[in-house]
């Protein structure tokens, strides 16, 4: 299902989907006046939850990516501590200790 997702998040991400997206919108209005109102709010209603899907997805990517870029330079750097490579998948209360320990270390540093 991951795939599937990730594909069409791709897919309305970039110009093509949001053409099919945009007549989606026009073909819906053009229904309005045919007495179709309900059918144009359920098909607007599921064109939000798709775009916000979609949105949700782009900001996981990013992130990762982001992730993965960082965890690069912090293993590639040799007087860094590798035990915070991977801390976005620890629980909240696990980063949130680690982050109170490093401004304390940096507080002290400076």
């Amino acid at each position: 299902m991951n795939k599937v997702l990730f594909v069409a998040a791709d897919f309305l991400s970039r110009p093509p989907g949001f053409y099919v997206m945009v007549l989606a919108m026009v073909v819906c209005t053009a229904l309005v006046p045919f007495g179709m109102t309900n059918v144009v709010t359920y098909a607007l209603s599921v064109a939000a939850i798709v775009i916000t899907g979609v949105v949700l997805i782009q900001g996981y990517r990013d992130t990762a990516a982001i992730h993965a870029k960082l965890d690069e330079i912090i293993v590639g750097l040799n007087q860094t501590r590798n035990d915070v490579v991977g801390l976005e998948h620890a629980d909240p209360k696990e980063i949130k200790e680690k982050l109170a320990k490093l401004e304390e270390e940096a507080a002290r540093a400076s």
